[in-house]
C-alpha cells in the first residue's frame, strides 16, 4: 500500500500501519512533491498522528529549502494534535495524541517563525493559523495586525485566527459584510463559534435563502444554534427534511448539540433517508 491509496481510504479503515506509510512519504526528500504533500495532509488524522509524525511535519516546516506549500501543509497539520492537546490537556497522556514537551516546543517553533520576517508570507500565514489552535497571549495582537493589513491573504488569515481567539465581535461582524467569500464563510464560523447575538439577522438569513451556497449554508446552521438554539430551531427544523444529506445531517447534529432535537427525530440513525 502507498500514500495514494490511504487518500481513497477513511482513515477508521487505514491499516495499522498507516502512519508509518505516511512518515516514510514526508522523510522521502527526493520524492514526488504531491506524494509528500499529500502525506502532511493526512499526517494531521487523529488515528495516526503521534510524537514521530509531529517531529516530521516540525522538520519540514522549519527547513527553508523545503516547497512553500510543504511547509505551509506541515504547519497546518500540526493544529489539530495543538488543540487535541490544549483542550484535552496532559492528565492523561493517552488522551492526548502528542506529548507535553513536543507540545511545548511546537508552539515555541510556531511563534519563532511568526516572528521572523524572513519567513516567506505563504508559510507565515499558516504558521499563525496553525498555532491559534492552542491559543497563547501573543495572538491577540499579532490577529489584529493581520486584520489591519490592506493584504487580503492577510486578513483572511486575521478572520480564520478569530474563531479561536476572543475579542474580536466586532471585526467578525464587520466581515459577515465582505464581498470576499472565503472572509465571510469563515466570520459565519466565528461568529457561530462565539455565540455573537448581533450576527442572529445575517445568519438567520443566510440559513433561510435559497440562494445561500451550500457550504456556507452548512456553517451558517452550525452557528444558528450557538447564537440562538430556540430561534434556530424554529428556522432549521424544515430542512430536516432537504433532499440534500449533507444539509440534513448538519441540521440534526447541530440541534441535537443544542437540545433543539424534535421528540420524533431523536431515533434518527444517521441515515436522511428517514426524513424524506
Amino acid at each position: 500500500m502507498n500514500i495514494k491509496t490511504l487518500k481513497d481510504i477513511p482513515p477508521w479503515q487505514w491499516p495499522k500501519n498507516a502512519g508509518r506509510i505516511i512518515l516514510d512519504a514526508l522523510r522521502k526528500d527526493q520524492a514526488d512533491v504531491s506524494d509528500r504533500l499529500l502525506a502532511a495532509e493526512l499526517a494531521e488524522d487523529s488515528t495516526v498522528i503521534n510524537d514521530e509524525l509531529a517531529e516530521a511535519l516540525l522538520s519540514i516546516l522549519t527547513n527553508p529549502g523545503e516547497p512553500n506549500g510543504l511547509r505551509g501543509q506541515a504547519a497546518i497539520s500540526l493544529g489539530p494534535a495543538l488543540e487535541y492537546a490544549d483542550v484535552d490537556g496532559f492528565e492523561d497522556p493517552d488522551d492526548v495524541p502528542i506529548t507535553e514537551p513536543l507540545f511545548r516546543k511546537i508552539q515555541k517553533t510556531l511563534h519563532k517563525l511568526y516572528m521572523d520576517a524572513q519567513t516567506p508570507k505563504e508559510v507565515r500565514r499558516l504558521v499563525l493559523e496553525a498555532s491559534v489552535r492552542a491559543p497563547e497571549k501573543w495572538h491577540k495582537n499579532a490577529v489584529a495586525a493581520a486584520y489591519r493589513s490592506e493584504d487580503k491573504d492577510w486578513k483572511l488569515t486575521a478572520v480564520f485566527c478569530m474563531q479561536f481567539i476572543r475579542g474580536f465581535d466586532k471585526q467578525i461582524l464587520e466581515s459577515l459584510k465582505s464581498q470576499n467569500a472565503d472572509i465571510h464563510y469563515h466570520a459565519v464560523c466565528a461568529a457561530g463559534n462565539w455565540g455573537i447575538d448581533a450576527a442572529w439577522p445575517h445568519i438567520a438569513a443566510l440559513v433561510t435563502s435559497e440562494e445561500t451556497e451550500k457550504e456556507l449554508l452548512l456553517a451558517a446552521i452550525e452557528a444558528a444554534v450557538f447564537i440562538r438554539p430556540q430561534k434556530a430551531s424554529e428556522i432549521l427544523r424544515p430542512l430536516l427534511h432537504s433532499g440534500d444529506e449533507d444539509i440534513v445531517a448538519t441540521v440534526h447534529e447541530s440541534l441535537a448539540m443544542a437540545g433543539e432535537l424534535p421528540e420524533y427525530e431523536e431515533d434518527y440513525d444517521e441515515d436522511p433517508e428517514i426524513f424524506h
